[in-house]
């Protein structure tokens, strides 16, 4: 009986090299993929849980304690409302959403050459989420010293808000001066603004503040706020306790936690009807006209990875309604 040969050692080495990887391969696939649909499981067992709670207290949405209607917002993805959600005869403020709140801002200037021109400015196309607050901070330089004559005339959006530097700025000041901040929010829901510093016929391009000869230069820093999907599909609840009396809800106080993960809709989360079934699109109808809510939950821990999204769905009736207001 003879041993084996080195070129079959070599040879049964590599056999057994191949076949331990294939198996280690195996295993670690088999936990991978255990993994992903304990972690879909668990997903789905969040979502069907957070939506029966949900559903729960949104049936019950009754007056707040303020005297607001039951019905605070009704967005495709965002529904508030008011409801004693904890049972301690004191009306919660709870808001269901997806998404998160992020700062944003842009700053734009202009230079004007001309006797008594326009300074201008346009905004576009800076929202990627839906806006919830927007700021302006304008700030002017230029030939402006002259008190009552030299000035310059702000619009937005083509129309008149005020005028800077009216009084108290100085000719050729080297500096921004005459600054003012405005709430641009209603003018800043299309996504564009358009800015316009006009000055006076006495403001002269005698300037040299790093552009020589201007009669004007305009700053604008916009400051915004928007809700935008996150990623990670966070469906989240949010809780405000009134305070004060008379009762107030302020925004600073809610509690926000998250429901759900990997909720991956596309479609609205929530939808709206009126008492005779008719789905209501328009707002502000959906606040006073809805009587029926469907709430529809799509949850999917990796999207390329298989089984299909999980899909879930609820309908509720708004009980209080009827005895509030009709």
């Amino acid at each position: 009986m003879r041993g084996f040969t080195f070129i079959e050692m070599l040879v049964a080495i590599a056999v057994f090299t191949i076949i331990m990887g294939g198996i280690s391969g195996f295993i670690v696939a088999s936990y991978r993929s255990y993994g992903y649909i304990w972690q879909r499981a668990l997903a789905i067992e969040e979502a069907r849980r957070g939506v029966q709670i949900m559903v729960k207290e949104i049936r019950e949405a009754k007056m707040g304690e303020d005297g607001s209607y039951p019905i605070a917002t009704a967005k495709n993805n965002e529904f508030a409302f008011y409801s004693d959600i904890d049972k301690d005869d004191e009306v919660e403020k709870v808001r269901y959403f997806i998404g998160a709140i992020y700062p944003a801002s842009q700053t734009k200037e202009c230079v004007n050459y001309e006797t008594g021109g326009v300074c201008r400015v346009t905004f576009s196309n800076f929202l990627s989420g839906e806006l919830k607050s927007a700021t302006v901070r304008i700030s002017v330089e230029g030939d402006l010293g002259l008190q009552n004559r030299e000035y310059a005339d702000l619009t937005i959006d083509g129309l008149s808000f005020e005028s800077l530097c009216y009084s108290g700025c100085s000719d050729c000041a080297g500096n921004w001066e005459g600054t003012t901040t405005l709430d641009v929010t209603e003018q800043a829901k299309d996504g564009v603004l358009d800015f316009a510093a006009d000055g006076t016929w006495r403001v002269d391009n005698s300037c040299n503040w790093i552009q020589p000869n201007h009669s004007l230069k305009a700053r604008f820093e916009l400051n915004w706020t928007e809700e935008r999907i996150d990623p990670g599909g966070e469906f989240k609840k949010g809780v405000i306790d009134p305070v004060g009396s008379p009762p107030q809800y302020p925004l600073d106080q809610e509690q926000i936690s998250i429901l759900s993960y990997y909720v991956r809709n596309v479609p609205p989360i929530f939808e709206y009807f009126d008492a005779a079934g008719n789905k209501i699109e328009e707002y502000p109808a959906r606040l006073v006209d809805t009587k029926v809510m469907k709430v529809f939950l799509i949850v999917d821990v990796d999207p390329e990875h298989s089984p299909f999204p999980f899909e879930l769905e609820s309908s509720v009736q708004l009980r209080n309604l009827k005895r509030s207001y009709e």
